[in-house]
């Protein structure tokens, strides 16, 4: 069947767009660069280029034809690449910054503002590649603008990698040093999973997964602010009936990436892939996740009742989406990043929310710890607890989870940082100071959950 829509969807998509802060948050072309690997660096990262620029020229050209076309803002328009420590190798470090670096150039030169894939799956174990990418991070990272990385440590059939967790923790420590002049923006590029997705359009985690075909469309859509106003028109609504109200609002938003997917693809020629029905919010007033929880009924987001709050809009916008569009797929749920959130921000201020509530949130939300500045003299083994206690959680409840952390050289708590744009600004929060060293230290592998055997 074609794919359609209404006149009256249309009108309810202008409103939307006009009043309502209602984007598609960013259309993300996945190529596969399996056939790019030569015998060093230089010949890897130059062939890595060259397609990169072949598939992707048009892509920032066609996203803003549909704007002008459609009258929908597309905001970012961006790459992901299989993950580089799969296609690389064999390679040594230096060599694995250099494709770095052409990963940058490329993205540079048509024009998109991140690129994904400076990645490794690590979940069960190191190869020489893995090895060699994980070591290149903080020097590809605080060298480059666009290249965003990702390592999955974990997942709920293999378990934890515990040797990768406690290295993740210093990898993070050196790419905030290395790039303390800037705050340790490097640290935003980087992300840690568990049971991280092939097919995700979202930075910095996006890769372009081993199963997924040669080149794809994926749609990330956003309208925290859509869904905002249409809790705000029911003030008094039992939650079984706001429920309903918020999957038909997600419903009409996913729509709308579904459209802009379609015609994407067809402008392209290039498959379309997925939906990503996920609310992600930014710092402007009024596209915020944590205003639609406040407006379910919390005086602050972190008050008691947050969670059950988060888990029943996630949900709903599950439900609603999954309903919009062929194919819903990435993370689809609501983000919860910190910094880029202004009622999160305010409430971090405030000391209304904590890192432990953070951390109780992700059991129900789309990722993870996302997007939290902390100072910047917390310990390695800490982060790298922080990081195991995140991927247990998506290793236990069989869903991704992520931590995005940024240990601010020489900021403590109660300081501020600024990172700009999408990324916006933060109070630097407490951490639990009781030291994990001793359990981190143990290395090896965390089991996989009994309820992993179900073949």
């Amino acid at each position: 069947m074609p794919f359609s829509i209404s006149k009256d969807e249309i009108l309810e998509t202008v409103s939307m767009l006009q009043t309502e802060n209602l984007d598609i948050r960013t259309i993300t072309m996945g190529i596969s660069i399996q056939d790019c690997r030569m015998s060093d660096g230089e010949t890897t990262g130059t062939k890595i280029y060259d397609k990169i620029c072949r598939y992707a020229c048009k892509l920032v050209a066609v996203g803003e034809e549909i704007t002008r076309e459609y009258g929908i803002p597309i905001i970012n328009k961006r790459l992901s690449v299989t993950p580089v420590a799969i296609v690389a190798n064999g390679l040594n470090r230096d060599e694995m910054v250099m494709v770095g670096k052409y990963m940058d150039k490329a993205a540079d030169e048509v024009g998109v503002n991140f690129i994904g894939g400076f990645s490794a799956l690590v979940h069960k174990g190191f190869s020489s590649g893995d090895l060699a990418l994980v070591e290149a991070i903080p020097e590809t990272l605080g060298t480059t603008e666009r290249v965003c990385s990702s390592i999955n440590v974990g997942t709920t059939r293999a378990g934890i990698n515990m040797d990768a967790v406690l290295a993740m923790g210093e990898i993070v420590k050196k790419t905030a040093a290395r790039s303390a002049d800037r705050d340790g923006l490097g640290c935003a590029k980087l992300v840690v999973f568990c049971n991280a997705v092939e097919d995700n359009p979202f930075m910095a985690g996006a890769f372009h997964g081993v199963g997924e075909p040669e080149c794809t469309l994926n749609i990330g859509v956003s309208g925290p602010g859509v869904v905002l106003h249409a809790v705000k028109k029911h003030p008094d609504l039992e939650l079984g009936e706001l429920a309903n109200v918020i999957k038909k609002t997600a419903f009409k938003v996913t729509r709308t990436g579904e459209l802009v997917g379609r015609v994407a693809s067809r402008k392209l020629g290039v498959p379309f892939g997925i939906v990503d029905l996920s609310l992600a919010p930014t710092p402007a007033i009024g596209d915020s996740v944590a205003d639609i929880l406040e407006a379910m009924g919390l005086e602050n987001v972190g008050a008691h009742g947050t969670t059950a709050c988060l888990a029943m809009l996630n949900d709903a916008v599950k439900k609603g989406g999954a309903m919009a569009s062929s194919y819903v797929g990435g993370l689809s749920g609501a983000f919860i990043p910190v910094s880029e959130d202004q009622g999160f921000i305010n409430a971090a201020a405030c000391g209304a929310i904590s890192l432990d509530k953070l951390e109780a949130m992700t059991c129900v939300c789309s990722v993870g710890l996302d997007m939290i500045a902390i100072p910047g003299d917390t310990s390695a083994a800490i982060i790298a607890a922080i990081i195991a206690d995140e991927a247990a959680i998506g290793m236990i409840n069989r869903k991704t989870t992520a931590v995005r952390i940024i240990p601010v050289p020489g900021k403590k708590e109660g300081d501020w940082v600024e990172f700009g744009g999408l990324l916006g600004r933060a109070p630097i929060i407490k951490v639990n100071q009781n030291s994990p060293a001793r359990f981190v230290n143990r290395k090896g592998r965390i089991p996989a959950p009994i309820h992993s055997l179900n073949n």
